[in-house]
């Protein structure tokens, strides 16, 4: 064999080298990445390579309903908002951000945001809120406890009002009461905020969602701590004078 050709049979075996290498390694050319100074869009889903959604951003006329277990369900109650939501691993809401604000023809106002973080296949365990009308202006930190979803999850509270749909007005309240009193429903722990009559105030409530007690600021200056029993009587008033 020539020189010449021991030098191409050699390339020959380097070429059919690599070519393996590459075929076990599975190389490929490197992904597409795209770099924009502005990007105007309706909507943006941000998804896992199975198609499983994690994060939406939308406009108000796009906005989704909720999701659970990669699921989508109509909330004809979201129409106004524009935001984004949170979505977990199993493709199960998980929280977001909406917020909306206009004036309507004879001015009224109807404003607000929500920033809230949601217990597993539950709803609000954290929200941070403002709403704002003509009327009154509030924002304040809500800490919630919401029962695990083994016994009551955000489906079920979707059964729960179905149910309570087709029972006549009489007697929805004492449904809503037993389901509470099972340990069903969420309840309000901790308010910190502001109040309809310009007050500030922490509110810490019982497991029942009872208001215990108050560490209130009225609208006048004068502080004060209120005691109160399950009944929501105040037992006792701490002020500067007392």
């Amino acid at each position: 064999m020539s020189k010449v050709q021991t030098f191409l049979a050699g390339c020959t075996t380097m070429a059919a080298a690599l070519a393996a290498v590459f075929a076990l390694t599975a190389a490929k050319a490197p992904p597409n990445h795209a770099h924009f100074d502005e990007i105007t869009v309706g909507r943006i889903n941000i998804e896992e390579p199975d198609g499983t959604k994690r994060l939406v951003i939308s406009n108000r006329t796009q906005f989704p309903g909720d999701f659970f277990k990669g699921k989508e369900s109509a909330r004809p109650d979201r129409a106004s908002f524009a935001g984004m939501l949170f979505i977990n691993d199993e493709g199960t809401e998980n929280g977001g951000l909406i917020q909306k604000g206009d004036e309507k023809s004879d001015g009224s106002i109807n404003a607000g945001l929500s920033l809230t973080f949601d217990r597993f296949r539950q709803d609000q365990a954290l929200q941070l809120l403002h709403t704002d009308s003509n009327k009154a202006s509030r924002t304040s930190i809500r800490i919630n406890d919401l029962p695990d979803q083994s016994v009551a999850s955000i489906e079920d509270m979707k059964k729960f009002g179905d149910e309570a749909a087709k029972l006549p007005p009489a007697e929805r309240k004492g449904y809503w009461q037993r389901l509470s009193d099972e340990g069903k429903l969420a309840q309000n722990r901790i308010y910190l905020g502001t109040t309809g009559d310009k007050a500030s105030a922490l509110t810490l409530s019982d497991a029942k969602g009872k208001p215990r007690m108050m560490l209130l600021v009225t609208a006048q200056g004068q502080p004060e701590i209120r005691m109160l029993d399950e009944n929501g009587k105040v037992t006792k008033t701490v002020t500067p004078g007392s």
